[in-house]
């Protein structure tokens, strides 16, 4: 049943999924962030530019893919943390990660726009956003976060929504990347590397059944009836035909050094290199992958 429902949902949906930006000429290979900026969300904006979030200094650094050069738009909070990010909205809607909190910023003047302390989180990880609503993902706590938006771009209330059904959290980092089929949501469980369809109004969940597990799973982007799965740990990213459940190939490239999420440009897809435990010292912190 759920497979009917998910292939009814990419049917509806597909002519509707996100197109990459706009944007003038090709992207550069690889785009390189101050050192030490720790990177782990990157999302893409408009035209040609792109956004990253630094977990430690609670910054984000915005350019251009088309030509590398960027800077800090976000100044440095203490005390937040930046992990997945989106774009949208005029804003950027970031997940703090081990700071236990949601934040806002303006997407062109980098200026704060909201904060929402959550008490009860361990650790907001990801970000997906739609027309009405941004999903934040928790992996120690089986809830989702759902800050409303309202039709003039506002912000609306916070709400929890807890995780039922055939996701069962387990030790470890549990949901982690997340993304939209249809009117669903897709989380990926990086301990058992599971996808789970839930429901974003109740909370309920199913197991999506794919062929090969993507353990270590992180950042997800789906492109019409493709999922992509960042196995951050691996190096590798997983293309998941949604349709059929299968893993139809692993994008692999020696520039991948701990991927953590992904974001479009045009034809292309980026991802960002997070390093955790070693030094974040390369040129290489944004990488175009092969196709």
């Amino acid at each position: 049943m759920l497979k009917k429902t998910l292939i009814a949902s990419l049917a509806a949906t597909a002519l509707l999924a996100p197109a990459a930006p706009a944007g003038g000429g090709p992207g550069q290979e690889t785009i390189a962030l101050p050192d030490e900026f720790r990177p782990e969300g990157i999302a893409s904006g408009k035209a040609d530019r792109f956004f990253v979030g630094s977990i430690p200094q609670g910054a984000v650094f915005s350019g251009s893919y088309r030509t590398g050069q960027g800077a800090v738009l976000v100044p440095p909070h203490p005390g937040r943390n930046h992990v997945g990010l989106k774009a949208a909205h005029g804003k950027l809607f970031v997940a703090g990660g081990e700071s236990k909190a949601i934040y806002v910023y303006n997407s062109r003047t980098g200026a704060d726009v909201a904060a929402f302390p959550l008490a009860d989180a361990g650790f907001v990880n990801d970000v997906v956003v739609t027309k009405r609503a941004a999903y934040f993902t928790d992996s120690l706590v089986a809830q989702v976060y759902r800050l409303g938006i309202r039709r003039d771009g506002s912000l609306g209330k916070l709400k929890r929504i807890p995780i039922t059904g055939e996701f069962q959290y387990v030790d470890g980092f549990n949901a982690n990347g997340i993304e939209t089929v249809g009117k669903r949501l897709v989380i990926v469980q990086s301990n058992t590397g599971k996808l789970f369809s839930v429901n974003p109004r109740s909370g309920r969940s199913r197991e999506i059944e794919i062929d090969t597990p993507v353990t270590q799973g992180d950042g997800l982007l789906r492109r019409g009836h493709k999922l992509y799965v960042v196995q951050n740990r691996q190096n590798k990213i997983a293309v998941v035909k949604l349709r059929t459940g299968k893993v139809r190939r692993f994008i692999t490239d020696s520039r991948l050094d701990v991927p953590t999420t992904l974001a479009p440009f045009k034809k292309s897809i980026y991802a960002v290199n997070a390093r955790f435990d070693r030094p974040d010292d390369s040129d290489d912190d944004i990488v175009k992958l092969p196709r």
